[in-house]
C-alpha cells in the first residue's frame, strides 16, 4: 500500500458505492470514541459540520475523510486503512443497518520524529 494517510480495502470501496447509490454526497469522520467508540462514521455531506480543528486526511473514491485535530496529533504517524467487517455501524452512520460496518485499521508509516513521506 502507498503511504497516503488514508486508504481503503476493496470491501470498503464496495460498501461506499452501495451507500453512494442512496446518498450521492457523503463524507467520513473518524469518531473520537464517545458514543460509538473510535469508529469511522459515514454521513451525508450536508448533515455533518466539519469543525475548525478537523483535519482532512484525504479522499477515498472521491469521499473526503476527516479526523479531529487532537486525534490527528496522536495518529499522524499512521496510515488509516478503511475496511469492512460484519456487524452494525454507528447509530448515525450510513453503514448502520447493512449488517456490515466500516472499521479502521492502522499501520505506522513514519516514526514520531520523522516527517510524513
Amino acid at each position: 500500500m502507498a503511504d497516503e494517510p488514508v486508504v481503503a480495502t476493496k470491501a470498503a470501496l464496495a460498501l461506499i458505492e452501495e451507500i453512494r447509490a442512496e446518498h450521492p454526497q457523503i463524507l467520513f469522520h473518524q469518531s473520537g470514541g464517545c458514543c460509538d467508540g473510535s469508529s469511522p462514521m459515514c454521513y451525508p455531506a450536508s448533515e455533518f459540520r466539519i469543525g475548525e480543528s478537523d483535519v482532512k486526511l484525504g479522499e477515498i473514491a472521491g469521499v473526503p475523510f476527516y479526523i479531529a485535530g487532537d486525534q490527528y496529533e496522536s495518529w499522524k504517524h499512521t496510515q488509516l486503512i478503511l475496511d469492512v467487517v460484519p456487524g452494525r455501524g454507528g447509530m448515525f452512520s450510513l453503514d448502520n443497518g447493512r449488517e456490515r460496518r466500516f472499521l479502521v485499521r492502522s499501520r505506522l508509516i513514519c516514526m514520531p520524529d520523522q516527517e510524513r513521506p
